[in-house]
């Protein structure tokens, strides 16, 4: 499609009041002296995300990957066209939203922004988001997605599943229980990619010296992951590691289970380097929490590019420090490990 045909088709997107981007919330200056807003409603997501691919001349194409349960679209973003195959998903869990801003700086950064790094690394990686996997949970802001018939396993009676453990490998997407599992399970097959990394966000925490925790991160823990695949993750946390640390932030190592339905897991099974990232919850130092977030997206893009990635000491991860107690004063997190 012409840019002029974008342009066109986006106006119509907004007379019709399909992509009308309500006022931006305030926020502190962030990414390049502009200020990002932490959780877009879903119409100001879809419109940002055309917007996008408008300003991107079509090297950013956007897709309805399917809808919610209460028919919301499900919105991924791919970008680039090289080899190496990288996939992020943010805010499975509704109430944990600063990923989804994240992914849509990273998109403009790689692809609105025509900087020389830019244009080499969209010919080495071609990267796959999923942004915003559960839109119903983000309007209720809750954890789950939305299904009162539900008597889950992994989630509540009466609200729904906890998305971010319908993700088992021996399941069909067609059997999923949880409708924007099964969407994200078609995506990765379809799109194969050699990386996966998820995005969520914890309580505040703090080490064993009292230093206030920013992010955690852990690659798969289940028993029948191949070591290989395993050492592929760690490599990739700890360039998420020295991304964030980097940027200003302080990264511990998450206390994640080993169940096979967890994304961590479960794409680790299928062969990705699959990692999960969480965000601390930290009010005062959200904006740049979506600064590190990015920081770690472009890290991941940029080390698995030129290879860099794979030269990285896989046991240098079992030194990333452990996540301990939560900070006096606040609540620690109500619902299982991720």
């Amino acid at each position: 499609m012409s840019l002029k045909s974008r342009i066109a088709l986006l106006s119509v997107f907004v007379s019709a009041g399909l992509l009308v981007a309500p006022a931006a919330q305030a926020a502190e200056t962030t990414v390049d002296g502009r200020t990002v807003d932490p959780r877009p409603s879903t119409t100001k997501l879809a419109f940002e995300l055309h917007k996008l691919a408008v300003l991107s001349h079509g090297k950013i194409r956007v897709d309805r990957i399917g809808r919610s349960n209460e028919g919301r679209p499900v919105w991924a973003a791919r970008v680039g066209h090289g080899k190496t195959r990288i996939q992020y998903v943010t805010q499975q869990h509704g109430d944990e939203p600063l990923g989804t801003p994240a992914a849509l700086e990273f998109l403009r950064k790689v692809g609105v922004e025509h900087s020389a790094w830019a244009r080499k690394l969209l010919s080495q990686v071609t990267v796959d988001i999923v942004v915003r996997a559960n839109p119903d949970g983000h309007e209720r802001d809750w954890r789950y997605n939305y299904d009162p018939d539900a008597t889950p396993e992994y989630g509540e009676k009466g609200k729904g599943y906890d998305i971010n453990r319908y993700h088992d490998p021996a399941v069909a997407p067609k059997d999923n229980p949880a409708t924007e599992a099964g969407l994200i399970q078609r995506r990765n097959a379809s799109f194969r990619p050699d990386i996966m990394v998820d995005y969520h966000m914890q309580g505040r925490y703090r080490d064993a010296n009292g230093k206030e925790i920013t992010a955690s991160t852990l690659w798969p823990t289940n028993a029948g992951v191949k070591p290989s695949d395993v050492d592929f993750a760690k490599q990739i946390a700890v360039v998420v590691q020295r991304s964030i640390d980097g940027n200003g932030g302080y990264v511990s190592q998450y206390p994640g289970g080993d169940y096979q339905g967890i994304a961590r897991n479960g794409y680790g099974l299928l062969g990705n380097g699959s990692v999960l990232i969480e965000l601390s919850l930290i009010p005062e130092r959200e904006q740049q929490q979506i600064q590190d977030a990015l920081a770690s997206m472009l890290a991941i893009a940029r080390s698995a590019a030129d290879g860099s990635v794979r030269k990285v000491d896989p046991a240098a991860a079992d030194a990333i420090p452990p996540r301990g107690p939560a900070l006096p004063g606040t609540v620690e997190e109500a619902h299982e490990a991720a």
